[in-house]
C-alpha cells in the first residue's frame, strides 16, 4: 500500500536550516507530483510547495518563496524539503504528500515536527 514516512524534523533557532526527507513506497513515485504540507498549531493545513514528477518544476507558497527548495530522488523514492531562514512562523508538523494534497485534514500518519524558536 501507499507509504509517506516523513523525517528531519528538530528545533531550530531562527534564521537556522534543515532538511526535511519523504520517503515514498508503495506506488510508482516517478510518475507522481508531490508536495509538502504543514499544519501548524491551532491551524489548517497549509500547501507549501510542490513538484512536478520529473524533478523539472516547482512551485511555492508566498509564505515559503525564497526560503526553502523542493527536491527529489527518483531513483531513491524520496522527496525533500531544504528550508532556510527559517521562522518562528514555520513551526508546524510537515507532511509530503501527492499533489495536489487533500487541505481538508492532516494525514493519518505524525509526519515530522520542526519547532523554531530561539
Amino acid at each position: 500500500q501507499v507509504q509517506l514516512v516523513e523525517s528531519g524534523g528538530d528545533l531550530v533557532t531562527p534564521g537556522g536550516s534543515l532538511r526535511l526527507s519523504c520517503a515514498a513506497s508503495g506506488f510508482i513515485f516517478s510518475s507522481v507530483d508531490m508536495s509538502w504540507v504543514r499544519q501548524a498549531p491551532g491551524k489548517g493545513l497549509e500547501w507549501i510547495a510542490a513538484i512536478e514528477n520529473t524533478g523539472e518544476n516547482t512551485k511555492y507558497a508566498d509564505s515559503v518563496k525564497g526560503r526553502f527548495t523542493i527536491s527529489r530522488d527518483n531513483a531513491k523514492n524520496t522527496l525533500y524539503l531544504q528550508m532556510s531562514s527559517l521562522e518562528p512562523a514555520d513551526t508546524a508538523v510537515y507532511y509530503c504528500a501527492e499533489y495536489p494534497p487533500d487541505l481538508r485534514a492532516p494525514p493519518p500518519r505524525q509526519g515530522t515536527q520542526v519547532t523554531v524558536s530561539s
